[in-house]
């Protein structure tokens, strides 16, 4: 201030001078008393020691703020800046008002607490003394008052408390685990503070700056949820930002050149089930644990229980909707065990494979026994085209309360290098989150025999059936592998089932049975001999329900009940459709009734 009256008066005006003592003395005492009130509670005190500021860096943001919120300090500034349009400090301005022993503009240089905390910016335009020290516009409104987030920080990110609002821990610590859920608790347990900002990881350096001038103007650690890596800014951010408390959350370890140049403290994160305290503060008391959810799971399914009418197994179905549909078609179970005609021990192999997987928190939660690799179940159905693999797979999703996802491999598998990993990526994360049964129907296409490297196509198709192996063993939900030939995949897949189940054709009994099933619903019959369409065609179930649904046809084209005649044009049709050589003979009694020759 001293400076700005000698280059306005001229130091050996006498007036100049006894201006000078007076105001020296009043810059003492208000500089005393500013001092003073910085421990006292306020909102400047507080955010200026949330910054971590010095008493010289507090006093240059005060008369920045000063200057912002009215006009007449500003048109004096205008003054003293010689320039009616300036009206904010410069970094001139700043060393004129401040004086020789004061750092001035070095309280707003790039490396600054007032920069590293992202109060104040300095333009970058014009020379180094002219240009103009600003303070954030959301740094005026927490001081008028409102507590309005900054509109930089990530719209997804919240604020939570650390447990029983223990403040111990590290400034900074790194979280890796798979469930979201407990990695965000081990973060806000191991970090220093005790309330914390929660957010993922922007991109560029405007959302950065936001994080940090958010968790300062709020007393905030920060939770930062990293995908697969920590960019550059973020690491460059971290390191400035020292007066924050920091955790890095990720579901896998980054790589050390990753992480910020300061110290810190791996705090691995645990994938423990959800206790039987946070499923009742979830769902409710009364709600029974009938799925085998994650934390996260869980937070998720807890969203969505209102909404489909307090239904647990609606809620649990709703986790990957939408998120699988261009990889896989969805299947919504609505048959049941009473659709299925199989011998008694296939049928008895799909009901203890469902029970694996509805025991699976008793026998490697509460007895202890250990999960190899992982606690999915990874089963093989196989068997000709039309013996009950996709039915028995809706079954079994259905029993388990679990949507069915049919992979479409014409959409997973690319010819581009990566592009089959990346498409399976999508496919695994989202079945995981949603806790679906992933169904892979003509398995060999993905899951075949490796061949011998003879060439770049070779070598990669050996790496897509290693990356497949991979992500079965530590997938925790049901996979289903379908195929018309158990010998054709890959020996390193069968190791990693828990049990193959083969699907006959099926004999006289089992077919006499599938024809009633799929003929005595509410459609009209006439001298229908079932037991002769059982004995005399060995066919599969699939083959009978098209031939049912063709002769159905006929019958309502034609305005008759179905009948024999209906049955046998239906079943030649399917034979043709099959490929398979029949004459009227195969027919037996019935071969009068074969048209078409």
């Amino acid at each position: 201030m001293v400076q700005i009256i000698d280059d306005l008066a001229g130091k050996g005006d006498s007036a100049a001078a006894r201006a000078r003592s007076t105001l020296s003395r009043a810059v003492d005492e208000a500089r005393e008393a500013f001092c003073a009130a910085l421990d006292a509670p306020s909102r400047f005190g507080a955010m200026a020691n949330a910054a971590g500021l010095d008493s010289a860096e507090a006093e240059v943001l005060a008369v920045l703020c000063a200057v912002d919120v009215d006009p007449r300090r500003q048109r004096l500034v205008a003054y003293v800046n010689d320039d009616v349009s300036r009206r904010r400090p410069t970094l001139s301005t700043l060393r004129r008002l401040f004086g020789p022993d004061h750092p001035g503009p070095l309280a707003v240089a790039p490396d600054a607490r007032l920069r590293r905390a992202a109060l104040v910016d300095v333009g970058d335009d014009g020379p180094w003394a002219d240009r103009t020290a600003v303070v954030h516009p959301v740094v005026i409104w927490a001081l008028e008052g409102d507590a309005s987030r900054d509109h930089g920080v990530p719209i997804d990110a919240t604020t939570t408390a650390a447990p029983d609002g223990d403040e111990a821990g590290a400034p900074l610590v790194v979280v890796s685990g798979g469930d979201r859920i407990r990695r965000l608790q081990r973060a806000v347990s191991a970090t220093a503070g005790a309330m914390f900002l929660v957010t993922p990881a922007p991109g560029g350096e405007e959302g950065w700056s936001a994080i940090v001038r958010e968790a300062t103007l709020g007393r905030l650690g920060v939770v930062v949820e990293v995908e697969d890596e920590l960019c550059p800014i973020g690491r460059w951010a971290i390191e400035r930002a020292d007066h924050l408390a920091w955790a890095i959350a990720s579901r896998h370890d980054l790589p050390v050149d990753q992480l910020p140049r300061r110290s810190w403290l791996a705090c691995p994160a645990g994938d423990d089930p959800p206790t039987a305290e946070e499923w009742a503060a979830a769902l409710g008391p009364d709600v029974p644990r009938s799925h085998a959810l994650t934390a996260e799971q869980l937070r998720l399914v807890a969203t969505a229980y209102p909404a489909v009418g307090g239904d647990i197994d609606a809620a649990v179905r709703r986790l990957a909707a939408g998120r699988i549909d261009r990889l896989a078609r969805r299947v919504r179970p609505e048959r049941t065990w009473a659709d299925i005609v199989l011998p008694a021990d296939q049928l008895a192999q799909l009901r203890e494979l469902a029970a694996r997987y509805r025991n699976r928190s008793t026998v490697y939660g509460k007895w202890g026994f250990r999960p190899a690799p992982s606690a999915g179940v990874v089963m093989l159905f196989a068997g000709l085209s039309g013996t009950g693999k996709t039915l028995a797979a809706e079954i079994l999703a259905g029993d388990l309360s679990l949507e069915l996802y049919k992979l479409d491999l014409a959409a997973v598998v690319s010819k581009y290098l990566g592009e089959t990993e990346k498409n399976l990526d999508q496919v695994f994360d989202a079945a995981a989150a949603g806790n679906v049964v992933l169904f892979f129907d003509e398995a060999d296409a993905l899951f075949g025999k490796r061949t011998e490297v003879s060439d770049a196509h070779d070598r990669y198709a050996n790496v897509e059936t290693a990356y497949l192996l991979q992500r079965l063993e530590s997938y925790e939900g049901v996979v289903i592998l379908a195929t018309n030939l158990a010998k054709n995949i890959d020996a390193a897949f069968l190791r990693r089932l828990h049990a193959t189940v083969e699907f006959p054709t099926p004999e006289e009994p089992e077919r006499h049975r599938i024809w009633e099933k799929n003929l005595g619903v509410h459609a009209p019959l006439e001298e229908v001999d079932v037991s002769f369409l059982a004995r005399q065609f060995d066919i599969t179930g699939g083959s009978i329900r098209n031939a049912a649904l063709t002769a159905a046809f006929l019958a309502a084209e034609a305005g008759t009940p179905i009948t024999m005649a209906t049955l046998i044009q239906a079943l030649r049709r399917e034979f043709q459709k099959l490929g398979r050589l029949v004459t009227p003979s195969d027919f037996g009694r019935h071969a009068d009734l074969v048209g078409g020759g």
